[in-house]
């Protein structure tokens, strides 16, 4: 990984800033008895030749990342599945409501204003002939995995970003424009090939991978779009700060506040005022990016596992959201037993629907991975969320649901329970006997299905089916539709 110039860090660790380096050049000496303007002789003196040159030198800035980004994969996914819809503008919705929003549009629908977040019933009143298609997250993992084959066909993976999309890094007998390009139109015609027809993609190539997805960003669908060293950054200067990955609504707020309105301005700062700008530690880590460094990765941990969920109008109610917490808790722990993981924190948040407001609160767990563990958690707090919801204007209506476990740690080198060898009534061995229960029921789930066997009442209805869904960053592993 190409390391920031030689010079660019202070004594605190932070990326410095160009300056510029004094070239002193000697002119020819005078002659010991030349004379000046007004006749007299001049100093032997030297003439200086005074040259300013930046000092910061960019290391080399190859080609180095190829990112893939499936266009609308959902609703492409569907097309490829039922040929009926191939064509015709269609969403993908979560449930079968007007009230929710599609999380995916086809290239058709696109062309009347539908898109990703747009409320079903306004997708209908663009587009009279639009096709509510419901969500089958089962077959998007199975694709994805298949696209994900096809592309190690190719060259490596070397990182899986999101349902959609995967960064490859480029080798060096790989990384001149026109071999790499070819690379990209091998890959695309692979994946429509051996994976699906339907399945067109966008691919970004540049230095690192921030300036390679920006670039699978501009030409859609099916695109193609490479960013030299030389073009950068003024090849970006047409875009705008959110089109950066990172740059939200408050954040462009903040740029605003000290002087930056676009990816110009952000550039023509030195290094240190645009990460003052950013703000945080690293914040000149954007600056280098945008002129095509390729910087490491900041390395992350994961330290939560969690679900939510967005309730039916119908379903707002103080039972249906108890009963869906149990849900969205049962499908977290046996996450965390699957990952190797214990928690030792139970988050439980919820969204109101009169005002959109936020609530949550939590609870300290002894070190587990336990289900029934986690529910008595989880039931200790549900009462103060009761408490709060019927304290509103219009009592108890809540849109939004989760469960989360924080400050989880790997289980290594686990030590059987002192515990586990007394009378199975003994509530000294509880513990040990609901942690074996809630592995079992894991086995008993994988081997035949979903609510094989559960804890608690089955409604029979979308309760029942929560957590089930994909974060677009995060893609579930096949196992967790059986939880």
């Amino acid at each position: 990984m190409p390391a920031p110039p030689q010079d660019a860090r202070d004594g605190n660790g932070q990326l410095g800033q160009p300056t510029e380096r004094l070239h002193v050049a000697a002119g020819p000496l005078a002659p010991p008895d030349s004379r000046d303007g007004n006749g007299q002789l001049g100093q032997l003196t030297e003439r200086l030749h005074v040259v300013a040159e930046p000092l910061l030198a960019f290391p080399p800035r190859p080609l180095r990342w190829l990112f893939l980004d499936l266009n609308s994969y959902f609703a492409s996914v569907e097309q490829q599945l039922d040929p009926s819809l191939r064509g015709r503008p269609i969403v993908v919705a979560p449930v079968d409501t007007d009230t929710t929003v599609a999380i995916a549009a086809s290239v058709e629908a696109k062309r009347y204003g539908v898109g990703t977040g747009t409320p079903i019933w306004e997708a209908k009143q663009k587009c009279r002939d639009i096709v509510v298609v419901p969500a089958r997250h089962d077959k998007y993992v199975e694709y994805h995995d298949a696209v994900i084959a096809e592309v190690w066909r190719h060259i490596p993976v070397t990182m899986v970003c999101s349902i959609d999309e995967v960064a490859c890094r480029l080798l060096d007998n790989e990384n001149s424009p026109e071999a790499a390009k070819a690379l990209a139109r091998r890959i695309k015609a692979g994946i429509r090939a051996n994976v699906g027809e339907c399945l067109t993609s966008s691919v970004g190539i540049a230095p690192n991978r921030l300036l390679a997805k920006l670039a699978s960003d501009m030409q859609k669908p099916d695109g193609l779009v490479l960013f030299t060293a030389d073009e950068l950054p003024h090849r970006l200067y047409p875009l705008s700060l959110r089109d950066i990955a990172g740059i939200g609504a408050k954040m462009e707020r903040r740029l605003a506040h000290d002087g930056i309105l676009d990816i110009r301005q952000y550039c023509e700062r030195r290094p240190r005022d645009a990460g003052n700008a950013w703000g945080g530690v690293n914040g000149d880590r954007l600056w280098y990016a945008l002129h095509g460094v390729d910087l490491p990765d900041k390395p992350t941990q994961h330290r939560t596992i969690g679900h939510s969920h967005v309730l039916s109008p119908s379903k707002r109610g103080l039972e249906p959201t108890r009963l869906t917490a149990r849900r969205l808790a049962l499908k977290a722990a046996s996450r965390l037993r699957r990952k190797g993981y214990r928690s030792r924190l139970l988050v439980l948040h919820g969204k109101f629907e009169d005002d959109k407001s936020n609530w949550r609160a939590s609870i300290k767990l002894p070190c587990t991975q336990d289900s029934f563990v986690i529910l008595t958690a989880l039931d200790s707090l549900f009462p103060r969320l009761a408490d709060a919801g019927r304290a509103r204007t219009g009592g108890f209506r809540l849109r939004m649901v989760g469960v989360t476990l924080c400050e989880i740690e790997a289980v290594e080198g686990e030590q059987g329970s002192l515990f586990a060898a007394l009378d199975p009534d003994d509530p000294l061995a509880r513990e040990t006997r609901t942690l074996a229960l809630s592995r079992a029921m894991d086995r008993i789930n994988e081997k035949f299905g979903r609510h094989a066997v559960s804890v608690g009442p089955l409604g029979g209805g979308r309760i029942d089916a929560v957590g089930t869904k994909i974060a677009f960053g995060r893609i579930p592993d096949l196992d967790e539709f059986h939880e």
